[in-house]
């Protein structure tokens, strides 16, 4: 007798049912007699049961279900929770090596390269008329003051711009790289060039990369400008010398601010004028982003207009 069927030393040994079939059932088209662990499922059950083993026997198959309807329901969650989880931190459990590189190739299939765009009429990075990146004072993190000259700060609802950039054919971090941005003021000017404001230079800096590839600014939310949707200029740098030098460009883009959040700052005072150019135009008809409604540049928003927003976007090179 297998070990499976071997009676418990507190119970005596009783012939059960499936031991008082006759023999011909238990045989194969032969005749021969079937080994009792090729009898099947049926057999192993009525053994079971009689000998009250068969509690285990369903408890188990009960917590395969169990665990069964558990996995389908923890995809079901994770599946709904990718498509609903901007703007929301969620704990998540320390990953397996395992579980680590399938996210890790994940995240590097769904990395896109970011359009390359214009940097516009208004780069000061020496490519139209003032170069602002040989400046002592432009690598920082806190933008809304002019350096210099003057210490103007730029007036506005608080904005922190985290951009997090990566190598599109690996999914790294883009370790070393530099990023220069610049946008407008409330009144939609840009200094260096806008009217009053040619002696300013707020709204400009550049900064290294983290180790995760992210830099963040502290600014305040760009106007919306007529012709133009709401929007952040940036280019990136292999590093900080080569972009203070004003060397070779790896990725000239913009980021599209997202409209709910353009309202609610926009109903604010001192932009006005910003309510009436955003209702003239849309991410479609714009002639920057209106080649795919920017869906590869709009920012993701958390925040509110009293405690400020943070603008984030992964920029894949």
């Amino acid at each position: 007798m297998s070990e499976r069927n071997r009676p418990g030393p507190a119970e005596p040994e009783q012939r059960d049912d499936a031991e008082q079939r006759d023999d011909a059932e238990w045989r194969d088209a032969d005749g021969n007699e079937i080994d009792e662990d090729d009898r099947g499922l049926v057999y192993d059950i009525r053994t079971l049961v009689n000998r009250r083993r068969a509690l285990g026997l369903f408890g188990g198959v009960a917590m395969v279900s169990l665990l069964a309807a558990c996995a389908t329901d923890s995809s079901s969650a994770s599946s709904t929770g990718a498509a609903t989880a901007t703007g929301t931190a969620t704990a998540t459990p320390t990953p397996s090596a395992s579980s680590s590189a399938s996210a890790s190739a994940t995240a590097t299939a769904d990395l896109t390269e970011v359009p390359d765009e214009t940097a516009g009429p208004y780069p000061g990075d020496g490519s139209n008329g003032v170069n602002v990146l040989d400046d002592s004072g432009i690598v920082r993190s806190d933008i809304r003051s002019s350096f210099g000259s003057s210490t103007t700060t730029a007036p506005g609802v608080p904005l922190n711009i985290q951009l997090t950039v990566r190598d599109v054919s690996t999914g790294n971090a883009l370790a070393g790289a530099a990023v220069y941005l610049w946008h407008c003021n409330r009144d939609g000017e840009y200094s260096l060039y806008g009217s009053g404001v040619t002696n300013e230079n707020y709204l400009r800096g550049v900064q290294q990369v983290d180790a995760n590839g992210t830099v963040t600014f502290t600014s305040i939310y760009p106007a919306a400008y007529s012709g133009r949707w709401p929007h952040i200029h940036f280019e990136v740098y292999k590093d900080v010398a080569t972009a203070v030098a004003s060397g070779p460009i790896v990725k000239t883009s913009q980021i599209a601010m997202p409209k709910e959040a353009c309202d609610l700052v926009y109903a604010t005072t001192g932009y006005e004028q910003s309510v009436r150019n955003l209702a003239s135009t849309s991410l479609a008809s714009d002639n920057v982003f209106g080649n795919d409604s920017g869906i590869h540049q709009i920012a993701s928003m958390s925040g509110s207009v009293a405690a400020g927003y943070t603008a984030a976007l992964t920029i894949g090179v």
